[in-house]
């Protein structure tokens, strides 16, 4: 039986704290499709991250927008034809120029047109599938857990973010569990969207995907511990989180990190 290797905690305390500073460095460009009720939110992640979003579908425009950026999320959240559209084009974007890309494949569970689809992008190879254990068990048809998901990454050759409780990611290889964060994260519209895009982000400047994978959700994690400190319910805890990121610094993930 294959038995993957866990992830040391300082092990990924330390890369998180590498990639961050890379990040605040480089300034990458992260292209999102999202949905309707997550653009503004995600787009105020990635800029307090340090990263430039941008978040077009016109057909005519997002392939010279794909192709000048170093990241490229896939959210299926709200999948309209427009956005089907612009996925496909992306994609294939993506594929051409050798760009690290994410698919979030949001309520594939609820409709199986969507979990079709979500399927078919798969194939496609996206670096890393973040889902949670809903969307996860439509997609592998199986109950989630450890053994599950590093089955599904290395059958793949993806990285799987499987997110809940504690967070899992694997590439079917190594494997890393994660539990920072906060309850009030459940609490506010698109937090999963964001950290996904923090997927692509942290892949934009780092291309080993399950370290940019296991990074970014440390740091969200964190930030969302270090707002829940300040807030006094999700109203507030939205905003705290986007000033946690942007003054999130490397010493803070290293002793903060909740990794085994």
């Amino acid at each position: 039986m294959h038995h993957p290797q866990a992830a040391s905690r300082d092990g990924v305390a330390q890369t998180a704290s590498d990639i961050l500073a890379r990040l605040r460095a480089r300034a990458p460009r992260v292209h999102c499709i999202t949905n309707a009720v997550a653009q503004n939110f995600t787009a105020n992640v990635l800029l307090a991250s340090g990263c430039v979003p941008s978040m077009t579908l016109s057909a005519e425009e997002i392939g010279s927008f794909v192709a000048g950026a170093q990241g490229l999320l896939v959210n299926l959240g709200t999948f309209d034809r427009e956005r089907r559209q612009a996925t496909g084009i992306a994609v294939e974007t993506a594929a051409a120029y050798a760009l690290p890309w994410v698919l979030d494949p949001v309520f594939v569970d609820r409709a199986p047109p969507r979990a079709a689809f979500a399927r078919e992008l798969i194939g496609r190879r996206p670096s890393v599938v973040r889902l949670n254990h809903s969307e996860f068990s439509a997609l592998a048809d199986t109950t989630p857990s450890r053994e599950a998901a590093v089955g599904y990454a290395r059958a793949r050759r993806i990285v799987v973010g499987l997110s809940g409780e504690t967070d899992l990611v694997t590439d079917g290889e190594r494997v890393a569990a994660i539990t920072n964060g906060h309850p009030l994260m459940a609490k506010v519209t698109a937090m999963g969207c964001a950290g996904s895009a923090l997927v692509a982000a942290c892949l934009a400047v780092e291309s080993d995907a399950f370290r940019a994978t296991a990074t970014a959700l440390v740091m969200i994690g964190v930030a969302g511990e270090l707002a829940a400190e300040k807030a006094a319910g999700p109203g507030t805890f939205a905003a705290a989180i986007v000033d946690a990121l942007f003054s999130l610094d490397e010493s803070s993930l290293i002793a903060r990190a909740k990794v085994s």
